[in-house]
């Protein structure tokens, strides 16, 4: 009787491995399927069709369109539209300009970098009208997103003022005769380059066309000390995002920083995420070991059952 429920032990861990693993397969195979192939009802999603202009440190204009299909009940369900062919255009007054085409990637985003002696139409106040357009499909109905910009120009300098490390930042826009007009009343962002994103370090207003910013002294850098320092004018209704950089001499070494050796800036990581990642994976490990023991103590377990049964038989 023990021989045989430890038959059947053994048998249905076997079948339970097998359907987990044939599970997890399907699941695999069913991710690893493009988006166009998976079967979803398009009637319950809505699609998200945006756009935005960032101007790079170089002056060349970058044009992203986001195209995501998002579930209307579950939010968090959001499928990217992919391979779909965005046209991106320059618009005056019913006049047209293709500025380029580019396809959305896997993530439902499509990017053009235009170059920075790329000309534009723009009105008499120097706004440029951008458009985003897809023409639909068989499955999808066309989108567009229009937006109006001015071609802001942002100058950065990484200096000293009385003995202190200063960001001076001047910002102004051209009209269409080409007169500068220093820009008011807009919020910029100073950050430094990290190892994984970039650090605030100080947070303003442009005034008259400028905005000054004393750096800290104690900011990390490479191994040469030095500091890439960003100037961010982002999700602006009148400029979309401006970015400006710079690189200095102006951070710390490792030699003269040891207690920041770990940080999340530095190329060693802090103490406490070795510790975590450490205490999961020997606690990962040791569910496996804990289970292939048990697995051979069972089927020891049941020939000895055997022998014994065996055994009693010949008596």
């Amino acid at each position: 009787m023990k021989t045989t429920f430890f038959r059947y032990s053994l048998l249905a861990l076997a079948i339970g491995l097998l359907i987990t693993a044939k599970g997890v397969a399907q699941e695999q195979e069913q991710e690893q399927k493009p988006e166009q192939e998976q079967e979803f009802d398009l009637s319950a999603y809505k699609t998200l069709f945006s756009f935005k202009t960032v101007k790079h440190h170089d002056n060349s204009r970058e044009l992203e369109a986001s195209f995501i299909a998002r579930n209307k009940k579950d939010r968090k369900d959001k499928i990217p539209v992919y391979e779909a062919e965005i046209e991106f255009l320059n618009t005056l007054d019913g006049e047209e300009v293709s500025l380029g085409k580019s396809k959305t990637s896997k993530e439902g985003i499509a990017t053009l970098i235009l170059p920075d002696n790329q000309s534009y139409l723009t009105d008499g106040e120097g706004n440029m009208n951008l458009v985003a357009r897809f023409n639909g499909s068989e499955t999808l109905d066309g989108e567009e997103e229009e937006i109006s910009v001015k071609n802001l120009l942002m100058d950065m300098d990484l200096t000293v003022i009385d003995s202190v490390r200063s960001v001076v930042v001047k910002a102004y826009v051209l009209d269409s005769l080409g007169s500068k007009s220093p820009v008011e009343e807009t919020d910029i962002v100073i950050a430094v380059e990290g190892m994984l994103s970039k650090m605030t370090i100080g947070e303003g207003t442009i005034e008259d066309g400028e905005f000054i910013l004393e750096m800290p002294n104690d900011i990390p850098g490479n191994s040469n000390g030095d500091l890439t320092v960003y100037s961010i004018i982002a999700e602006n209704d009148e400029f979309g995002d401006v970015i400006q950089k710079k690189t200095a001499n102006w951070g710390i070494i490792k030699a003269q920083s040891q207690k920041d050796a770990n940080t999340l800036w530095s190329e060693a990581a802090p103490i406490w995420m070795y510790l975590v990642l450490t205490i999961l994976l020997v606690g990962v490990w040791a569910n496996y070991v804990y289970t292939i023991i048990n697995l051979f103590k069972i089927r020891k377990e049941g020939k000895q059952i055997e022998l014994d049964a065996l055994g009693s038989q010949d008596v």
